[in-house]
This record gives C-alpha cells, structure tokens and sequence, in this order.
C-alpha cells in the first residue's frame, strides 16, 4: 500500500510541476470517460492497467469521483516505469473483458 501511495503522490506531483515544454502526454479527456478511469488508462497507454496514474494525474481523491473534462498532463511510458521504480509500486493487471 505504501508503494501505491507513494505512486500516486509521485504521478500528482510530475501532472502538476512538468511545464508546458516538458516531456509529457497531453491528454484532453471526454465525457466517456467520466467514469472510467481504464477507458482513458487504455486511450493513453493502451492498457487499463495504469488507472492509478490517471487518477492522480487528474487529482482524484477515489476512483468512483467524477473525472470531468480536463487536459490531463502524464508521463511518457519511460518515465511511468521510472516513477514505479522509484516507488516500489507494481500496476496490478485488471482481468480482461471479451
């Protein structure tokens, strides 16, 4: 659990402090995904594993809150990995819907 939040704390801080010139993953939200984290996990990382960063990243407190659209800042697939290095924390694999 302490890597979970040690996870989130890290991907909050990377959305809020990389500037406009950075290197990030620019990502506008829309009303689809309001209420599911994993559609714009999968969007984005083409996975819906890495609902955790979204949640952060948009600033959520838990993961029933409403995301309304937003311009999301998020790391690159390099620099998630880096992140979950540094923080001990392991993306757990959501089973897959057919």
């Amino acid at each position: 659990m302490l890597g979970q939040s040690n996870f989130y704390k890290a991907i909050r801080q990377f959305a809020v402090q990389t500037p406009v010139w950075g290197t990030a993953i620019r990502y506008r939200t829309t009303p689809d995904e309001s209420y599911d984290l994993t559609l714009t996990s999968r969007r984005v990382y083409g996975t819906p594993d890495e609902y955790l960063a979204i949640m952060a990243a948009a600033g959520l407190d838990t993961f029933d809150q409403e995301m309304t659209e937003r311009d999301l800042v998020l790391p690159t697939q390099a620099d998630l990995e880096k992140i979950k290095a540094q923080t001990g924390y392991e993306s757990p694999s959501l089973p897959s819907i057919r």
